[in-house]
């Protein structure tokens, strides 16, 4: 499986909430950037390994979004970076918004594992009422 392949497995796996098959393609070390203008994150949003991006970013998910999904338009493949673009849609429950929001991930892949996520999304569109 190529780094494509396997990245388009993940967005697979995590819209079917299998978040084990999704960790098990990160580096131990994997360092996360999450969008700072969630108000869910904290200080800079870099997360480090697993644990940290289930408790800090994966968990929060339900809590602050109903119908969350990843609207993928395009896959820009350079090999051991790879970035998608897309969509974020559902609901933000504290305002009860749907929201379309522009998305941005971009991967990078060491010997078949994930070691860094780059998230950025127009996080106003989705929280602003």
């Amino acid at each position: 499986m190529n780094n494509l392949e396997l990245l388009k497995q993940g967005y697979k796996d995590f819209a079917e909430g299998n978040v084990e098959a999704v960790v098990a393609i990160w580096q131990p070390d994997i360092v996360w950037a999450e969008c700072t203008g969630f108000p869910f994150v904290k200080g800079d949003g870099i997360f480090v390994g697993a644990q940290a991006i289930i408790e800090n970013v994966f968990a929060k998910i339900p809590e602050y979004y109903d119908g969350f999904n990843i609207e993928i338009t395009d896959f820009i493949d350079g090999g051991d970076k790879i970035v998608m673009v897309g969509y974020y849609t559902g609901t933000w429950k504290p305002t009860g918004k749907k929201f379309k929001a522009n998305a941005m991930h971009a991967w990078t892949i060491k010997n078949g594992m994930v070691s860094h996520f780059f998230q950025a999304a127009d996080s106003a569109e989705i929280i602003n009422p």
